[in-house]
């Protein structure tokens, strides 16, 4: 039951040197606070540089914070830890924890470290360091898993041995052409020169297109230098006939004040006339 992991808990912790004090009535209701420091205080017992954030104000914090610590663990100490017990922060997230903090108090112990609390002053002093551990670790692995494949090659090349061995002992045994091989070589030479020539051929050919392009660069500047000289004296020269053409626009805005009052004159006078001839039709009527 995860009550029963309490006490083994808390004195794996205590004897590890956490700072505080835990007891079962921490854990009675949910507490992720003290959850996700006790997990960054783990992470920073395995691996002191570890940039974990440690915000947990908000759900998705939260959320990222035990990804990120199950994560960590997952790669660096090869420990599977449930998120979800994990974010439940109660009795449930303990057996969790007590996963990690039996792996710290084992190896603790197999360095030769007393069985018995530990001070806080013996505490601070303690520091375990298991990324070292884990990287001879993964290092061993790989180097097993290349010695296994590299004997299965070794295997199947010593099955073609016997047939390798014939056609090896006919190629001894065949008398070596001393003009044939001169030949051949002249050949393979004048190949790799025809490729080295080629190469600076085309070294040359880059270092000619960077100093055109460097050349093209520069006349486009100089270019771009004379328009802008010649839009900042466009734009500080005063265009002809502007004189006239300002008083014309003053013209035409009184003109058009008066369009629209007469226009809305004719509209009154119009709607006085609709009136009037209505009513006279209902007279006539």
């Amino acid at each position: 039951t995860p009550a029963g992991c309490f006490p083994d808990f808390t004195e794996m912790m205590k004897a590890l040197g956490y700072p505080r004090l835990i007891s079962m009535e921490n854990f009675r209701t949910p507490n992720f606070m003290l959850v996700s420091e006790v997990l960054l205080w783990l992470v920073k017992r395995y691996e002191p540089q570890t940039d974990i954030p440690p915000d947990v104000e908000t759900e998705q914090d939260r959320v990222f914070f035990i990804k990120a610590v199950a994560q960590f663990m997952a790669t660096k100490a090869h420990i599977k830890l449930n998120t979800k017990k994990l974010y439940q922060a109660d009795g449930y997230a303990v057996k969790e924890l007590l996963k990690v903090t039996s792996v710290l108090y084992s190896a603790m112990h197999t360095k030769g470290m007393e069985h018995t609390e530990v001070s806080e002053e013996d505490s601070s002093k303690f520091k375990f360091d298991l990324g070292s551990k884990v990287a001879d670790l993964k290092a061993a692995r790989q180097l097993a898993s290349e010695i296994t494949s590299k004997g299965a090659s070794l295997y199947d090349l010593l099955g073609k041995e016997v047939e390798l061995r014939e056609a090896r002992t006919e190629s001894i045994a065949r008398p070596l052409e001393i003009n044939e091989a001169e030949k051949m070589m002249k050949i393979a030479i004048d190949n790799i020169l025809e490729q080295v020539q080629k190469t600076k051929d085309m070294l040359n050919n880059v270092a000619l297109d960077e100093a055109n392009l460097e050349a093209r660069i520069e006349k486009r500047k100089l270019e771009l230098e004379i328009s802008q000289k010649r839009l900042q004296t466009l734009q500080s020269v005063r265009p002809a006939f502007m004189d006239e053409y300002e008083k014309i626009e003053e013209e035409l805005q009184k003109q058009y004040s008066s369009y629209l009052e007469k226009f809305h004159n004719l509209s009154y006078m119009e709607q006085l006339l609709d009136d009037h001839r209505r009513t006279e039709q209902e007279m006539f009527e």
